[in-house]
């Protein structure tokens, strides 16, 4: 019985894995390939914080411009609406202190840290209606500036009385126009055309008379960003310059 010869044909080899492209990434490769996506990715996080930041911004502007909007409508009708003395109800003060004339036209501006803070005071029959109540009679109005209480900045605020006038003052409960005030100013102009940046119509200066137009230009913002709004408003009634 002859011994069962065993074949001496070699095994297949095995297929090269280099050959089908099985090799694994290098450590270098993944390293470059984690920078690239670094740089993508801040890429894409500046652009949405940028678009973020622009949203915000168009937003706080939008607010700002509804605000002074909104201060100014009131501010034009108030003056539209203006209440005067004319001869011969009107006499100029003889006394050297005489009380003041309860519709005078006064205007004011100081400076305080290099901003220019305006008030102005007169008489208007557009006051704003107490609930319950109709909008009728006389009213003081006062419009002045004061800090916020969290420091951000200046409120336009405005005050009112009924008549009789009792003596100005200012109270938390006046209501605030508009917040984020970096200036306000009024601009008057007399008969002849001249402009003043204040104004008192029981003053010999103006020879007794009203203005016959105001600018008022009012600036919001924050920072060193302002947006300047200005309207201007003709009285509807005047007190002409006495001996004119």
């Amino acid at each position: 019985m002859t011994p069962r010869s065993r074949s001496t044909a070699p095994f297949p080899a095995r297929p090269n894995a280099a050959r089908h492209g099985s090799r694994g990434f290098t450590l270098l490769e993944v390293l470059v390939t984690l920078a690239i996506l670094a740089v993508v990715l801040t890429t894409v996080l500046a652009s949405l914080r940028l678009a973020f930041f622009n949203a915000q911004t168009a937003e706080e502007a939008g607010a700002r411009f509804d605000a002074a909007r909104a201060a100014l409508l009131r501010i034009s009708r108030d003056l539209e609406n203006t209440v005067i003395l004319e001869p011969p109800l009107y006499r100029p003060p003889a006394a050297l202190d005489p009380p003041p004339e309860p519709f005078r036209f006064h205007g004011t501006t100081d400076f305080e840290g290099g901003t220019r803070i305006a008030k102005l005071r007169f008489a208007s029959r557009a006051h704003l209606p107490l609930e319950g109540e109709r909008p009728e009679g006389v009213a003081e109005i006062v419009y002045y500036l004061r800090p916020a209480p969290d420091g951000s900045g200046l409120r336009l605020k405005r005050a009112e009385n009924r008549f009789p006038f009792p003596a100005f003052e200012e109270r938390p409960a006046d209501p605030v126009l508009c917040e984020a005030v970096k200036s306000l100013a009024f601009e008057y102009v007399d008969a002849e055309g001249r402009t003043f940046d204040t104004w008192d119509s029981e003053s010999e200066r103006f020879r007794f008379a009203t203005p016959q137009r105001v600018t008022v230009k009012l600036e919001l913002g924050a920072g060193a960003e302002g947006l300047p709004f200005t309207t201007t408003v003709a009285l509807p009634r005047v007190r002409r310059p006495a001996g004119g």
